[in-house]
């Protein structure tokens, strides 16, 4: 795929957000670790998402990002799994915002996802990567993957959603 783009999101367990967005149509490659924002030291499980704006929208990326963890929560494990949309550039930090906005009828109470300046990125180890991809039948894989997937295949369709391509 030519023309890529890259955007970050984080909110839940890098396993789990691996897994979402590998399973999306137009996602060209998902890169597994943590995210640190501009500015700013401290890293946060999440994932860089290399998407064909031709064949995904960003708005659709953010819609399943919101949809597919705890994003109107501020629970106590926030700072290793901060609610957020790392963006490149204001461009982006625009398209993110108006579709959060335009997403916010979807839930019951206030979002807490931030858009955040992407600053520095690490890979996490070898071995965890594709995590679901290499053996889906992990019990974390069972309780907690499988059941994000199967609800944003129903929410969203056959139209966006494939199955991740095992390892």
């Amino acid at each position: 795929m030519e023309n890529l783009e890259t955007i970050g999101f984080g909110g839940s367990c890098h396993w789990c957000t691996e897994a979402v967005f590998q399973s999306v149509r137009g996602v060209a490659k998902v890169e597994q670790g943590w995210i640190a924002p501009s500015g700013n030291e401290k890293f946060s499980e999440a994932v860089l998402v290399h998407f064909d704006p031709q064949t995904v929208a960003l708005e659709v990326l953010v819609a399943v990002h919101l949809h597919s963890h705890s994003a109107t929560s501020g629970h106590s494990m926030r700072e290793k799994y901060r609610s957020a949309v790392y963006v490149f550039s204001q461009h982006q930090a625009d398209k993110v915002m108006k579709a959060i906005k335009g997403l916010k009828q979807d839930f019951s109470a206030e979002l807490v996802t931030q858009i955040l300046g992407f600053g520095s990125f690490r890979l996490n180890s070898e071995e965890l990567l594709d995590y679901y991809a290499t053996d889906p039948q992990r019990p974390f894989c069972k309780t907690y993957i499988e059941p994000k997937l199967t609800m944003l295949l129903q929410r969203f369709g056959s139209g966006l959603f494939s199955p991740v391509k095992k390892k």
